[in-house]
């Protein structure tokens, strides 16, 4: 199944002389078990293509298409909906609410949705062990490390039965060994769990752990790699292949 599917996606800023064009016609699929990275220099529209895909912005143009749904026929509740049961976002910025314990911010998506905080817990407590942060699920935000709190940002996202996870730079604050084993994590996640997963990052280390690599440039797909058998061999030299 196709997951995701933006369709010639536009997003500007401002107008007249000050208009800034974001995304140019962006076209960019996801399917299902699929994990891909999306690089490029800074302002080239990464974090903005991530923010249309998980319906926080709405494109100038263009369709933009979760679990084969437009998403602009939905209703507000249609697309909140979506976000707490079917997308997890891990932001730049973590975004974790300081008044809330790391397991508390990870099961809140789910208790958004329903369920009891008794019934969430135990799903967010597994969240938090797969990242390897047990002994710190009681610890709040100020308590925690940067790659600590990078961590428990991505535990949320993949909290639940989440379908596609978008993350910004969910290694930018951790080292390089735990970067590595945060990218394993989501690759896992995708081949052995079904999840989808759509990466920005600038490491292109931690971007060959994906299935492809999509470059954006001024807005612009430039290019995409093509799938490779194996993690670090996808963004080898082609002769080298």
């Amino acid at each position: 199944m196709r997951m995701l599917e933006l369709r010639r996606v536009t997003k500007s800023y401002g107008q007249g002389t000050s208009e800034v064009h974001a995304l140019r016609e962006v076209s960019l699929s996801a399917d299902e078990g699929e994990m891909v990275a999306v690089m490029g220099p800074s302002g080239s529209g990464k974090s903005t293509l991530l923010t249309i895909a998980g319906t926080l912005e709405e494109p100038t143009s263009g369709e933009v298409l979760i679990a084969g749904q437009p998403v602009a026929g939905m209703s507000r509740g249609a697309r909140a909906r979506l976000r707490r049961r079917t997308i997890g976002y891990v932001f730049q910025d973590f975004n974790l609410l300081p008044g809330l314990s790391a397991a508390e911010n990870v099961t809140l998506p789910l208790e958004l949705d329903g369920l009891s905080a008794r019934k969430a817990r135990v799903p967010g407590l597994a969240a938090l062990q797969r990242l390897g942060l047990s002994e710190r699920a009681e610890h709040y935000p100020d308590q925690l490390s940067g790659g600590e709190r990078q961590r428990v940002a991505i535990a949320r996202a993949m909290v639940g039965d989440r379908r596609l996870l978008l993350a910004d730079e969910p290694s930018g604050a951790l080292d390089s060994a735990n970067g590595e084993a945060v990218l394993r994590l989501l690759r896992d996640a995708c081949k052995n769990g079904g999840m989808t997963a759509v990466v920005v990052t600038h490491d292109a280390k931690l971007a060959s752990w994906a299935d492809r690599v999509v470059f954006l440039q001024d807005g612009r797909v430039t290019d995409q790699t093509a799938p490779a058998p194996g993690p670090e061999s996808l963004l080898a030299p082609r002769d080298a292949r």
